[in-house]
């Protein structure tokens, strides 16, 4: 009976317990009162209002997670964005620069920094690189008993960044025993294999001597999965509608340039074929005619200026970045934890350090060199003295006899630099946490309360180093000067040796990037219990403090002034460089449970935070439960949230960048910004882009709600569904590009032109508190199970989250645009209208399986700007990104005496990530797949085996 009473219980909570045989050991501990994730009051687990999802540690082994990453990637509250060490491996730029390294959560699509991540209740150090994100690479899996996450916002109680919801992390307690536990999950294909080896020891029984130490270490790799590892990976698709935007290639294109006389242009406008029409730039001799081709050069195909609506690039040839790109990023992860826990009468006090190191190696393709552009200028363009600098001039005066006067004048061209290598930036991070404690009982004015108090000391330090791929400029510049270094090597010709020498000498390798330190000190408090009592049961109450500083740092070039010699692309940032701030932060809340009458109860809350910098902010909730019979539950809440900007939002300095898309049409001369070469004033434009902080940020505020109703009519069978909204207000944006044309009339002011011509110059995208987001979905949940005669349980069950409606108005005077549910969006989170996840397990004796299924829904894909326009419309085009699905099966047997094996395969059908346009200007990872939904490892088998000592 206890068995199925905790079933009931965890069902009318909306906690998620597919296994029901799990539950046993729990039984005893959901009687008591306890404190979950949400509310800082201690209650009967039962009597909870917040739609709390559990995840148990067996269930994590089953499944094979035996990262936070994974777990959070199968979260349907989880959303999709540029979070993961997929979605951001490759080039990035504006919001997602310096996200070195860092995985974070995104509940509710609300974003990484609306999410506010917890370890054992209390908070930890945002990652040192950003300072706006915990990474939850830092979190000790290895310790984790369980994890609550919260889906509702709690500002309220926890303050700024608990918008989207809460994850909490909840660590082992009171274990006693010594275990190792070794895991591994190897690709079928090469690539991308995770390995972990664990080590757990306890010492000593709270309940029956009074102290418990607990210790554990571990360690994971997860190896890099390169690009050319999997076929799917593919950017030369364009009868699909996908093709590569750069003109690096290892075979160079040839380009006229306004910085100084060159072979094809003395003036900088590029060659007309006989008879005149379209002036050609970026020029390749292997697509000229009577060319070898360009994919006579592994890599290279031709650049689809169709596609991109350029047709001056019709005689250019491409390179695939994504093969070069790590489809995931190769993670070292190093971390322990030590517990001390002494009962002292019946007070419990103790302390923790928990401390972690995290190496992530991000790999990308090699820089593209242009002596065409003013990086480099005129004195490193290819020498008539070099040795196939004839073969040039023959090739192309065939095709464009107009150049032939030009003989004897140097070679400006753009150059993928194979020889220098693939980019690589090293991030190495450490955090840790030291906290000390105490809980128990008090008694005041003649009544007994809990309380609990806690000091803590949190940080996070991470550096960035510059591997292969990344060269001095001038020196490199110098070196293509000379003729020794060949950019137009054909098929099975390779470098000299004095060439690779060369290129050698100017590598910047072993240069610290940049690095960043954020730190937290916290003393938090509070005090519970009941009140009073009312007719239909006891007023229970919390009131709380929160005292914290949060401090950071970032080092931008740390060489010398003397020895800061340029680095080709190497994204320094020292502009963004602060020496340190700090803010302190001042809050109390209380919260109060009312019951009403036997069937209803309402919660209120109320905190009040105080900032340096922008002041206070006090936001409210109330939720109510009410339960008219034993078998239906109503729920739902009202709350107000914040999420005060973070330092680099505040303070960073201005980034100059130039806009390297070739879809950018000034809106000014064409509505709508869209490029297309037919429309005069529609011609692409490549301005500049200002990104960076603004000190006089305020926070974003958020207005939230949810309803929600809890079915169990038997023991076996319960249903939850639960809908909500977000609406985000004075939101603090980056706007991409796309945003900012569509709504150009109330972004006019952010378009810096010339005072005199009206040339559009460049776009402010610095960071502003503007406009509003939507947010709305149903959550739905449902549990099956029962026996068998023989014995063996069985269950059933499915989680899903619809999305309902996603949109935003870039400010409030805009009109909001579009729905983004089911849409393809650059940068931000992918509004998928539909996710769930599946499973069925079975029990019998020693044996024990589950099989899961994870379902993601597909979106209308993105369109190139030829498509767009209508200029070309390709063979075998789909607007649709296809669902993904896949399925996960695993097997657990503990007959062995102290062991039990965990065996599984993930990704059972093998199925690819689906083909999705995915390209972005040369920036952001994909190609031809999409890095925010599918797992690119494909099928997997994994085993685990835990070993107990004693």
């Amino acid at each position: 009976m206890k068995l199925k009473r905790l079933a009931q219980l965890m069902a009318l909570m909306g906690v998620a317990a597919p296994i029901v045989a799990q539950a046993q050991a729990q039984a005893e501990a959901s009687m008591q009162r306890v404190e979950i994730t949400g509310s800082s009051i201690k209650r009967i687990a039962k009597e909870g209002a917040l739609p709390v999802e559990i995840i148990s540690r067996k269930q994590l082994e089953d499944q094979g997670i035996v990262t936070a990453e994974q777990l959070i990637a199968t979260l349907n509250v989880n959303g999709n964005g540029s979070d993961n060490l997929a979605s951001n491996a490759d080039v990035t730029s504006g919001a997602q620069r310096g996200n070195n390294g860092a995985s974070s959560a995104n509940l509710r699509g609300q974003g990484a920094d609306s999410t506010l991540v917890l370890l054992n209740g209390r908070r930890v150090a945002t990652h040192g690189m950003k300072g706006s994100a915990v990474d939850l690479n830092s979190i000790p899996m290895a310790a984790v008993e369980r994890v609550e996450v919260l889906k509702d916002g709690a500002s309220a109680v926890y303050g700024t960044d608990a918008i989207g919801g809460v994850i909490n992390f909840i660590l082992r307690k009171n274990y006693k025993g010594l275990e190792a536990q070794a895991f591994t999950d190897v690709a079928e294909e090469s690539g991308g294999e995770i390995g972990r080896a664990t080590l757990t020891g306890g010492w000593g029984d709270l309940d029956t001597q009074g102290w418990n130490v607990l210790v554990t270490a571990a360690h994971s790799e997860n190896k890099a999965l390169r690009g050319d590892q999997r076929d799917f990976v593919n950017t030369f698709q364009p009868n699909r509608g996908v093709s590569v935007d750069t003109r690096g290639t290892p075979h160079a294109n040839i380009f006229a340039t306004t910085l100084g006389p060159s072979l094809l242009s003395r003036t900088g406008t590029g060659p007309t074929l006989p008879g005149g029409g379209v002036a050609y730039n970026g020029v390749s001799l292997l697509d000229l005619p009577g060319g070898a081709g360009c994919n006579s050069i592994d890599g290279m195909d031709v650049y689809d200026e169709k596609l991109w609506d350029t047709p001056s690039a019709g005689y250019g040839c491409a390179w695939d970045t994504g093969r070069a790109a790590v489809l995931q990023q190769p993670v070292k992860n190093t971390n322990a934890l030590a517990r001390a826990t002494f009962n002292v009468g019946e007070h419990q006090l103790f302390a923790e350090a928990v401390g972690s190191r995290v190496e992530v190696a991000k790999r990308f393709s090699p820089n593209q060199v242009s002596p065409s552009a003013s990086t480099f200028g005129p004195t490193s363009f290819y020498p008539s003295t070099g040795a196939a600098y004839d073969r040039v001039y023959n090739d192309l005066v065939k095709v464009f006899p107009g150049i032939s006067a030009n003989y004897g004048l140097p070679i400006a061209y753009r150059w993928r630099c194979m020889e220098c290598g693939n980019r690589e930036i090293e991030t190495e991070t450490k955090a840790g946490r030291v906290l000390v404690g105490a809980d128990g009982p008090l008694t005041l004015f003649g009544k007994r309360y809990d309380y609990r108090v806690g000091l803590s000391r949190a940080f996070s330090e991470s550096d960035s180093t510059l591997g292969t791929g990344f060269n001095y400029t001038k020196p490199l510049a110098d070196a293509l000067g000379t003729g020794i270094i060949n950019p137009f090597l054909m098929a099975g010709e390779t470098q000299s040796q004095a060439a690779l020498d060369l290129i050698a000498s100017t590598s910047a390798a072993g240069v610290v990037l940049y690095g960043g330190t954020s730190t937290m000190t916290q003393l938090d408090g509070a005090i519970s219990g009941e009140l009073f009592n009312l007719p239909a049961g006891p007023v229970l109450a919390a009131v709380g403090i929160d005292l914290r500083r949060e401090e950071y740092k970032f080092n931008g070039d740390e060489r010398s002034i003397a020895d800061r010699r340029a680095i080709l692309n190497a994204p320094f940032d020292d502009v963004n460089a602060l020496e340190k701030v700090k803010r302190d932060i001042k809050a109390i809340y209380a919260e109060v449970l009312v019951p009403v009458t036997k069937d209803l109860e309402l919660t209120f809350a109320i905190r009040r935070d105080d900032y340096t910098g922008f002041g206070t902010t006090t936001n409210p909730k109330v939720s109510f439960r009410y339960q008219p019979f034993a078998s239906l539950m109503f729920r739902g809440s009202y709350n107000e949230s914040f999420r005060a900007p973070s330092f680099n939002q505040l303070f960073n300095g201005i980034t100059i960048s130039p806009y390297a898309g070739k879809d950018l049409a000034d809106p000014a001369t064409c509505p709508g910004g869209k490029v297309d070469s037919t429309r005069p004033g529609c011609e692409s434009v490549n301005p500049e882009t200002l990104t960076g902080g603004r000190p006089e940020l305020g926070p974003e505020t958020a207005k939230q709600g949810s309803i929600g109703v809890v079915f169990e009519p038997t023991n076996f069978f319960s249903a939850s569904a639960d809908l909500w909204e977000i609406r985000k207000e004075n939101t603090i944006d980056s706007f991409n590009l796309a945003t900012m044309l569509e709504n150009y009339e109330y972004f006019q002011s952010s378009f810096l032109r010339d005072s005199a011509t009206g040339q559009l110059l460049g776009v402010d995208q610095r960071w502003l508190n503007t406009g509003e987001r939507i947010t709305r979905g149903v959550e739905v949940g449902a549990r099956f199970n029962g026996k068998f005669s023989t014995g063996a349980v069985w269950s059933v069950g499915l989680d899903g989250s619809r999305l309902l409606e996603k949109k935003s108005r870039a400010t409030t005077d805009a009109p909001f645009g579009e729905s983004e549910v089911g849409r393809f969006l650059f940068t931000g989170d992918l509004g998928l209208k539909w996710k769930h996840s599946a499973y069925a397990t079975y029990k019998y004796g020693n044996w024990s399986g589950m099989l899961q299924n994870i379902y993601r829904s597909g979106y209308d894909d993105q369109v190139l700007p030829g498509v767009a326009s209508g200029r070309v419309t390709p063979s075998n085009y789909s607007s649709k990104v296809d669902d993904y699905s896949i399925f996960n099966l695993s097997v657990n047997y503990t007959g062995f005496q102290n062991l039990t094996l965990t065996a599984g395969v993930k990704n059972l059908l093998d199925e690819d990530p689906p083909f999705a346009i995915t390209y972005d200007s040369n920036t952001g990872a994909g190609s031809s797949w999409e890095p925010r939904v599918a797992d690119p490892r494909g099928r997997s088998f994994t085993l685990m085996a835990n070993y107990k000592f004693f």
